[in-house]
């Protein structure tokens, strides 16, 4: 059921966003309206916020007065998730854990996203994608693909936000060389000792950091890349169709993740530049981060829910890529049975190194 409404102009019927055309459908008179020409629904004064030097901060634009109409915010009693959808939906399950969801308010309070990567696969594309999932997994039991149940299948827009910084970094190295010789009467070895150091400046653009607490951030993460080239001004549009999750951890609350991932990322970075020695230790590193600007944008994610034998099982789909992500319940007996099987080929082995090795005394 949609969760926004935008009705044709031609016939009055429901129209929604298509990933395939990037256009609005109405499935009911097949018109196609380009979706600029929605724009007047929407109060499109959200600006990107720049902050000052080591400072994340973000004040960003509200939701027009004609896009908070008939909105509401539901609340998962379960997993205290939620999701952005109008008055006239009543009922509906959480796309998270997939418990029913209650009105918890009127829409009120939530910042307006800067931006929006529109969905490009359907949920039929996450529907093969999950088929493929199955494939090549030897320690899935054979009856999962059969007896499992697809409960839920959901196009949500997933919060986030964009980091831009500058990263000053130094760090310093152990590093070193061996070589090796012999002559007539000796075996030589000369270990050299090298003090490296790296330094410089690393720039970054759209550091993704997963605004909701309900969202997993390893499961988000690991569904990256998304790439901002395909990112358009945010328009309610986009939404039809599909939910929305509201974001419950704030830029200032997620800048801890976001300067983790730059630190990282930077010394990463400047530590492969370190080659051509045998050994290398770190010994420090100092990264700077000077914070550049925040926003705030919606990420399109397909989330499947299935259950087996009791168990629920969450699979997740990059909406932009098909990136696909999730885990997979193991059959105990089959790991059992490679389990022993590569303990005897282990044990055969060392069994026949031991019956042909041969021994010289001096």
């Amino acid at each position: 059921m949609p969760l926004m409404d935008y009705k044709c102009p031609n016939c009055s019927g429901p129209i929604k966003f298509d990933p395939g055309t990037q256009e609005m459908v109405c499935p009911y008179c097949d018109s196609v309206m380009d979706i600029e020409a929605l724009r007047s629904f929407d109060d499109c004064t959200a600006q990107p916020s720049e902050s000052e030097a080591n400072v994340w901060d973000y004040s960003g634009s509200g939701w027009g007065e004609d896009e908070q109409q008939g909105m509401v915010s539901f609340s998962c009693m379960s997993c205290s998730g939620e999701i952005i959808g109008n008055e006239t939906l009543g009922a509906t399950s959480c796309p998270y854990c997939g418990n029913p969801v209650v009105v918890k308010s009127t829409f009120a309070g939530t910042l307006r996203p800067d931006m929006v990567i529109p969905f490009k696969l359907d949920k039929n594309d996450a529907i093969l994608s999950l088929e493929n999932h199955y494939l090549k997994k030897r320690l899935l039991p054979k009856v999962f693909k059969e007896r499992n149940h697809l409960e839920e299948v959901k196009g949500v827009y997933i919060p986030f936000w964009l980091y831009n910084a500058d990263a000053n970094a130094h760090l310093e190295f152990k590093g070193t060389k061996v070589r090796r010789w012999s002559d007539s009467r000796f075996h030589y070895t000369e270990t050299s000792h090298f003090r490296i150091i790296r330094g410089g400046n690393l720039g970054f653009d759209h550091v993704p950091v997963n605004g909701s607490q309900t969202t997993d951030d390893m499961l988000m993460e690991s569904l990256e890349p998304y790439y901002t080239a395909d990112a358009v001004d945010f328009q309610s549009a986009y939404l039809v169709g599909y939910y929305a999750n509201k974001y419950d951890v704030d830029a200032a609350a997620s800048s801890p993740r976001a300067n983790e991932r730059i630190r990282n990322s930077t010394v990463s970075e400047f530590t492969r530049t370190v080659v051509g020695y045998n050994t290398v230790v770190p010994v420090s590193s100092n990264v700077r981060i000077n914070c550049g600007g925040v926003r705030y944008a919606l990420y399109p994610a397909w989330l499947l829910g299935s259950t087996w034998e009791g168990q629920s099982f969450i699979f997740a789909m990059n909406g932009q890529t098909g990136k696909f992500v999730g885990d997979l319940p193991l059959d105990k007996a089959e790991k059992r049975r490679l389990y022993w099987k590569m303990f005897a080929i282990i044990a055969a082995s060392l069994l026949l190194i031991s019956q042909t090795a041969i021994i010289f005394l001096p």
